[in-house]
């Protein structure tokens, strides 16, 4: 199944402090770059993660967020009383001293409350030693139902690439079919061409061995083929996208090929219907090539 290298997983584990919360994104990238970007997660179990990650999301940047949220008892306890009383002692004597308003006095008291736990520490919400041993396997659960999840969204997106490039490889494949129409009329103008100059040229000829050179020539302008290999490379990209998993790399460097021909047949063409065909054959490319980045 074709799988995007985009997704977003989310999960939750409900502790009895609070609930943990993990979020995982994932981008383009060329390998597994794991970013975890929290200090929540023990560093003990820092490398398990990042295996388990990079054997199940395989390749992609990988950002990995852990977000804690205390139930109301354990915000409670997370305030620092000796601190905010300080601060609210020393906010009143340098009042005085400078000869101002008290400025807690023409306050509600509530309002004071607010102000004084927005100053620093006085809200304790390190919370380093959320993850312990104990409640480990709940918040190990919570993380590969993230991953499983963000799983799921990449094979939904991949559905949708796949039948984008597949749609724009057939369109490929019919180009190649519509520039058969042009090539019996493009040789004959080819010889044509050769025949008018050297009558212009007024020289006696050989006309057997002109024969022989113009066969010659015109087969070093002979397209078939870049026409058989690029339908066997067209071929090739559609059977990899849809039997082989992880594909995404390889579908790179098969694009690579695809162009490589169309750009030989376009250098050989000399026919004005030929060369926009393979004008439209490069945009499809282009768009199959940005499309293969995305594809895991």
């Amino acid at each position: 199944m074709v799988q995007s290298m985009t997704g977003y997983g989310r999960s939750e584990a409900l502790l009895k402090e609070g609930r943990l919360i993990f979020e995982i994104r994932s981008l383009n990238g060329k390998n597994a770059d794991i970013s975890i970007k929290s200090p929540l997660l023990p560093k003990d179990k820092e490398i398990e993660v990042r295996k388990y990650l990079a054997e199940t999301l395989v390749r992609g940047t990988i950002d990995v967020f852990i977000t804690w949220e205390p139930n109301a008892a354990e915000s409670a306890r997370s305030i620092n009383e000796d601190l905010a009383a300080a601060y609210y002692g020393q906010m009143r004597a340098l009042a005085e001293k400078l000869g101002i308003p008290d400025p807690y006095e023409a306050s509600a008291p509530m309002e004071v409350l607010s102000s004084l736990l927005r100053l620093p520490d006085v809200l304790d919400l390190r919370k380093q030693d959320v993850i312990t041993q104990e409640n480990w396997p709940l918040a190990e659960k919570a993380l590969k139902e993230a991953a499983e999840h963000l799983r799921e969204f990449r094979q939904r997106e991949g559905e949708a690439l796949r039948k984008d490039v597949t749609q724009k490889v057939q369109t490929i494949l019919g180009f190649v079919d519509e520039m058969e129409s042009y090539e019996k009329e493009r040789i004959d103008a080819i010889r044509e061409e050769l025949l008018k100059k050297f009558d212009e040229a007024s020289l006696p000829l050989d006309r057997q061995r002109l024969e022989q050179e113009m066969i010659y020539y015109l087969e070093k302008l002979d397209i078939n083929e870049e026409k058989v290999r690029l339908r066997q490379h067209c071929h090739y990209y559609l059977d990899t996208l849809e039997n082989e998993p992880a594909s995404g790399r390889k579908l790179g460097f098969i694009a690579q090929e695809m162009g490589r021909e169309i750009n030989t047949t376009g250098s050989k063409a000399n026919h004005a219907g030929i060369q926009k065909i393979v004008v439209r054959m490069k945009d499809e490319l282009e768009k199959i090539k940005e499309q293969s980045l995305n594809i895991l």
